[in-house]
């Protein structure tokens, strides 16, 4: 006889709590590796799919544009990439993305040049020792496996990525360095650890990393996910209580029913795991101290704007830039993904401190100072607005994913292994605040879940 926790014919039954990326990916990985038919449920409170996936069309014009997500990592110079290797297995063509330049006082600056030019010749060698400093603390090979405990056991000693930067004493230099990476981090250098925000200014380098994006809109692999996985979805459906079972396997528990599964994987945004009750005898005491391990939360904001042309070709010939404004906002030009774009959009991306204080202004506030943050040379931009979108992602990524210290894989994924083994999670702030973090989160979930039902 089948146990309460399996579903219909005696088929494992997996519950997923969060239909986001980390929830698509490891369905979709699960129904891959898996030995066996498995039924699998997947829990969304919202009425749509993708979490922090999303692409938008404007109304004015149906032109497409990032809501979340805006590019993806490419870390195949160094070794395997999964995720890489995931959007060719969907069938997905992609675009390269790069950017150097960051604006001061109007001014761009491409290169160390430029950096000499405008800031003189003490700049360039203070940011040429800082890229030095850098690469010295992080290899390639450890930007790779930066989640991985031994890579970082002295981070304690360092007291910090705030504490690497003050070392940067020119001042010229150090303003042109927080710019470069202010909107990457999502936080402010001294909230986050010297392993996080050494790899947020080495990914700027193609020996450590390439950017791309996926033509039509990151939101598709969203939708091939959905398409290709077997799986019973249901919008709109809260889970407000996760509840450990004698006999190993787990309750989730919503306002209309409690679903019993053998494994469930909570694939949910640090910020949402308070909103869930975790009950145990020890899964309580564990996932309170899981989520206070993880609790480090840092903040975008987008504004996207459509003009009536892409103006600025003349001026920007790269996928983006770092405007000084904001304490450093990222500028991308999201027309450059089409060849021949009848219109153009910009998207801006605050981040940290700057999008948090930003928050308390309206959409059309935001909009104005995006608008006014346009260098001169772009400032004809300002007459050629069509319509603008205001995303708010306060809290929705972590200043130091893996927490100050990462902790071994088995520990991320299973908070209390003895009160509730089938319970598992999945999310960004795991490992890094990207997909491919997700990911490798969501391979690792599968791969155990998958390993343990072909052992039966």
């Amino acid at each position: 006889m089948a146990r309460q926790g399996q579903g219909t014919g005696g088929v494992t039954r997996v519950g997923i709590v969060g239909g986001g990326p980390g929830g698509l990916m490891t369905a979709y990985r699960l129904q891959c590796w898996a030995d066996r038919p498995l039924e699998i449920v997947i829990l969304e409170a919202s009425e749509r799919l993708g979490g922090k996936v999303q692409t938008g069309r404007f109304e004015a014009a149906p032109v497409p544009y990032e809501i979340g997500a805006a590019e993806l990592y490419d870390v195949s110079p160094i070794d395997e990439d999964p995720l890489k290797d995931l959007v060719a297995e969907l069938g997905l063509p992609v675009t390269g993305m790069a950017g150097q330049a960051v604006e001061l006082d109007g001014e761009l600056l491409a290169n160390l040049d430029d950096v000499e030019a405008r800031l003189g010749r003490g700049a360039r060698e203070a940011v040429s020792a800082f890229d030095r400093r850098s690469r010295g603390r992080m290899s390639p090979r450890q930007f790779y496996d930066s989640d991985l405990c031994e890579s970082f056991a002295d981070e304690a000693e360092g007291g910090g990525f705030g504490r690497f930067m003050d070392r940067v004493e020119h001042p010229g230099a150090r303003r042109y360095l927080d710019v470069l990476m202010h909107s990457d981090l999502a936080t402010e250098p001294r909230a986050t650890n010297r392993r996080y925000g050494l790899q947020n200014y080495l990914m700027n380098d193609a020996d450590y990393m390439l950017l791309y994006s996926v033509d039509g809109g990151n939101e598709r692999i969203v939708e091939e996910l959905v398409r290709r996985t077997r799986a019973d979805v249901r919008l709109s459906t809260r889970v407000e209580e996760v509840r450990a079972r004698e006999d190993g396997g787990v309750d989730l528990v919503t306002a209309k029913e409690t679903l019993t599964v053998d494994h469930a994987i909570v694939a949910l945004p640090h910020g949402a795991l308070g909103s869930v009750r975790f009950e145990g005898p020890r899964l309580t005491a564990a996932m309170a101290e899981h989520v206070a391990h993880y609790d480090h939360p840092a903040h975008y904001l987008r504004v996207s704007i459509l003009f009536e042309r892409p103006f600025w070709k003349d001026v920007l010939h790269e996928s983006f830039l770092m405007l000084e404004a904001f304490g450093g906002c990222c500028l991308y030009d999201e027309s450059c993904r089409s060849a021949d774009p009848e219109f153009g959009v910009l998207g801006w991306l605050l981040g940290g401190d700057a999008a948090l204080e930003h928050d308390a202004l309206s959409d059309d506030a935001l909009i104005a100072a995006a608008l006014e943050s346009l260098p001169p040379a772009l400032a004809e931009g300002r007459e050629l607005v069509l319509e603008a979108r205001v995303h708010r992602w306060i809290g929705a990524v972590s200043a130091l994913p893996g927490g100050l210290q990462p902790r071994p894989v088995e520990l991320r994924h299973r908070p209390s292994p003895q009160d509730a083994p089938g319970l598992h999670v999945v999310g960004d702030y795991l490992y890094d605040s990207t997909l491919n973090g997700v990911l490798e989160a969501a391979e690792t979930v599968a791969d155990h879940i998958a390993g343990a039902l072909a052992t039966r």
